[in-house]
C-alpha cells in the first residue's frame, strides 16, 4: 500500500494502462522541471531532485527495479495534476490518489504522537543519522547557491530537513539520557555539529522567504507524527517571525510607531510587572532592556537552534495547550525540565538554546507558567532581600541569568508562536482547531487582557507578520 509521505510512484504517474509512456505527462515534467522525491530505503535516504537532469542522463530512469524509487509528492504532484487537467480535461491517476487517502486514513492512528517515521529513525545507527543530516545540509546549501529560487523546492527541503533534525535529535537525547554528561557530549557531538549547520542554512533560506505561505502548506501536507509536525512548524514559523522582527526593527518608523503608542496602548500592562517603578519611568527601555533593536547574526543563529530543540523533552502523548480535562500538568512540566537538563548538560548546543527550551512557558510569572527560570528566581529572592527586576525582557544571556529582567527575549517570541500553533493545529486531539482570527482573539483576551502571559508588543508585531503573510499569499494567487 502506498504511504502518504511518499506520494505516487513516478512509474505509475508516467505510464499508460498499456505500459507505454504517457507523453503528455512526460512533457509537463520536462517543461516544468518538476521535483521528484528519490527514496533509497536501504540507505534511509529521502531527497528531492529535479526531474529534467535525471531524464537527460537516462530516459525512463524511473523504470529501474532496485531498492530505490522515485515519487511525485507535494508541489510536483499538484502541478502535474493542474496542468494535466488543463491540457487533457482529465486526471488519469485519480485512482492512485484515492488509494493514498484510504491508506492514510487507515494508518492515521500510527501518525499520532511521534509517528511511524520516527520508528525508522530510532533503528538507524548514529553514523546513519549523521549521514542523513549531512545530506540534508548539502541539499539546503545547494538551494542557497542557486540564483533562481524555486519556492516549492525550498518549502519541501525546509520541511523535510527540519523534521529529520528534530527526530534525530530527539532519538539521540533518548539514547544519551542515562550516560554521564561528558560521555553524552562526545556521543552527540557529530549530530549537534551537523544540526547547527542545518539550522544556519535553513535560517538563511527562511530569512529570504519569511512571507511564503507555500512553506506552511507543504508542512501540513506531510504526515510524520503530531509532535514532530508541531516542532517543525514552531521552528520554521519562529525563525521566520524573528527575521520579520529584524526587518521591522531596521526601520526607524516602526520603532517610532511603537514608542508613540506606548503610553496609551501598553503602559498599563507593564505597570503591573514593574510596580516598584514610578509610572512616568515605565517606557520602552524598561520593557526591552537593550531597547528595540535588530538581533545580531550570532544570536539569531543560537536562538534558531533553541527554537528547534525547544520541545525535544516532549513525550508522545503530551498535548500542547492547557485548560482541558485531559491536560496533565505534571507531564507538561516534566518535558520542559527533561529538555532543558538534557540540552544544557548532555550536549554542546549553545546555552541560549537550553534556556529557550527551559523558559518558553514562563508566562511572565503567571500561575499557569512553569520552568526552571521561576524556580531559580524564587531561590534567588530568598537569598537577596528586596531584590527587584527593573526590566521586562532582555536579549542578554548574563542579564537573564542574573535575574535583572522578568523574561528572556527569544523565549517570549517562542511563547507566542507556540501558543498560536497549538490553537490552530488542525490535528489537535481533544478540541477542534481555531481559525487564525479566533486564535488571535483568544490570545489577546486570555493571554494579555485577562492574564499577563505573553508580551503585548511582540504579539502586535506577530499579528503584523501574519497579516503580511496573508497578503503575500493572496498576491501569489
Amino acid at each position: 500500500m502506498l504511504k502518504h509521505e511518499l506520494g505516487i510512484p513516478l512509474a505509475t504517474a508516467l505510464s499508460l494502462p498499456d505500459g507505454n509512456v504517457n507523453q503528455v505527462y512526460l512533457d509537463i515534467m520536462l517543461e516544468e522541471d518538476l521535483p521528484v522525491l528519490y527514496v533509497n530505503r536501504s540507505k534511509h535516504l529521502h531527497q528531492l531532485t529535479p526531474f529534467k537532469p535525471l531524464h537527460d542522463r537516462e530516459p525512463s530512469f524511473w523504470k529501474k527495479n532496485s531498492d530505490a524509487g522515485y515519487f511525485l509528492t507535494g508541489y510536483g504532484l499538484d502541478r502535474l495534476k493542474e496542468l494535466a487537467i488543463a491540457r487533457t480535461g482529465s486526471w488519469n491517476i485519480a485512482a492512485e490518489e484515492e488509494k493514498i487517502e484510504k491508506s492514510d486514513a487507515a494508518a492515521g492512528q500510527d501518525e499520532t504522537g511521534f509517528g511511524t517515521e520516527y520508528d525508522t529513525i530510532t533503528k538507524m545507527s548514529t553514523e546513519e543519522k549523521v549521514e542523513r543530516l549531512s545530506q540534508d545540509k548539502t541539499a539546503l546549501n545547494d538551494l542557497l547557491t542557486k540564483k533562481t529560487k524555486d519556492q516549492a523546492a525550498i518549502a519541501e527541503a525546509l520541511a523535510s530537513t527540519t523534521t529529520d533534525a528534530a527526530m534525530i535529535n530527539h532519538s539521540v537525547l533518548e539514547e544519551i539520557i542515562n550516560l554521564a554528561d561528558e560521555q553524552a557530549k562526545v556521543y552527540s557531538r557529530d549530530v549537534v555539529m551537523h544540526t547547527n549547520e542545518i539550522i544556519k542554512s535553513s535560517a538563511r533560506l527562511l530569512s529570504e522567504n519569511i512571507l511564503s505561505d507555500e512553506l506552511m502548506r507543504t508542512i501540513i501536507e506531510k504526515s510524520k507524527g503530531i509532535v514532530f509536525q508541531h516542532i517543525t512548524r514552531v521552528y520554521l514559523n519562529g525563525v521566520a517571525f524573528l527575521a520579520y522582527f529584524n526587518n521591522k526593527m531596521s526601520s526607524s518608523s516602526a520603532i517610532i510607531k511603537i514608542r508613540s503608542s506606548f503610553n496609551l496602548k501598553y503602559r498599563k500592562f507593564y505597570q503591573a510587572l514593574l510596580p516598584h517603578l514610578d509610572e512616568s519611568d515605565i517606557n520602552i527601555d524598561h520593557v526591552f532592556m537593550e531597547g528595540l533593536t535588530v538581533i545580531p547574526p550570532d544570536l539569531f543563529s543560537k536562538w534558531s537552534v533553541g527554537f528547534l530543540v525547544h520541545d525535544l523533552g516532549k513525550a508522545a502523548d503530551i498535548e500542547y495547550h492547557e485548560g482541558e480535562a485531559a491536560y496533565d500538568r505534571s507531564k507538561v512540566i516534566a518535558h520542559v525540565k527533561v529538555g532543558y537538563n538534557s540540552i544544557i548538560k548532555k550536549t554542546n548546543y549553545p546555552r541560549e538554546a537550553a534556556l529557550i527550551a527551559g523558559y518558553h512557558h514562563e508566562y511572565y510569572g503567571d500561575p499557569d507558567g512553569y520552568g526552571p527560570f521561576r524556580d531559580d528566581l524564587q531561590e534567588y529572592n530568598r537569598s537577596i532581600a528586596n531584590m527587584k527586576q527593573d526590566f521586562c525582557i532582555t536579549c542578554d544571556l548574563e542579564s537573564i541569568l542574573g535575574f535583572r529582567a522578568h523574561a528572556y527575549f527569544p523565549a517570549k517570541i517562542l511563547e507566542i508562536v507556540d501558543v498560536y500553533d497549538s490553537l490552530t493545529d488542525m490535528r489537535r486531539v481533544y478540541r477542534a482547531s481555531m481559525t487564525p482570527e479566533e486564535a488571535l482573539d483568544v490570545m489577546y483576551k486570555e493571554f494579555i487582557i485577562k492574564r499577563r502571559k505573553i508580551d503585548p508588543i511582540l504579539f502586535d508585531i506577530f499579528i503584523g507578520f501574519l497579516h503580511e503573510k496573508e497578503a503575500a499569499a493572496a498576491n501569489e494567487k
